[in-house]
């Protein structure tokens, strides 16, 4: 009968303890210009070997010009290898791309003024190959420079994988 009893409060615990982990969540990146720091949600990610999209509004900084911009990427998404996608105001036309070197988790050799429109998208692309294949983590971030404007709403198509 004891057995019985322990049996039945050991599967209890193990029933219990399944459930307590945490919920499988994208990683964040972040962005910085000045003392102005911001956390950055994926609109696409890995998570758990499956490609998850995300209905995210990137969040955009007014900034003056010349500032640096320090972008900050989670451990995993450095490790992969990553890049820096230049876009124009409305997210649709790249202007450009810059490659991270793999291992590297901060980038800031980009400025404000680095970008010919005064307003303008990143997005923070992981490299191909993952736990995904093909599929691959993205955060964009929106800047506006003083003297710009934001012509319209991004569009919902993903940047380019690196």
């Amino acid at each position: 009968m004891v057995v019985g009893r322990c049996a039945a409060a050991l599967l209890l615990l193990v029933v219990a303890g399944c459930g307590r982990g945490a919920a499988a969540v994208p990683e964040k990146a972040q962005v910085a210009v000045g003392s102005e720091k911001v956390d950055l949600r994926p609109t696409q990610f890995c998570l758990d070997g499956e490609g998850q999209r995300y209905d995210t509004a990137p969040p955009i900084l007014e900034v003056s010009p010349g500032s640096t911009i320090t972008l900050t990427v989670p451990d995993s998404v450095a490790q992969q290898g990553w890049s820096v996608q230049v876009f124009d105001e409305k997210l649709e036309e790249q202007l450009g791309a810059v490659d991270v070197p793999a291992g590297d988790a901060v980038f800031d050799g980009i400025n404000t003024s680095d970008v010919v429109p005064p307003a303008f998208y990143l997005v923070v692309v992981e490299d191909k190959g993952g736990a995904c294949g093909s599929f691959t983590g993205a955060w964009p971030v929106g800047f506006l420079r003083a003297g710009g404007s934001l012509g319209g709403t991004p569009s919902s198509s993903a940047p380019a994988a690196g």
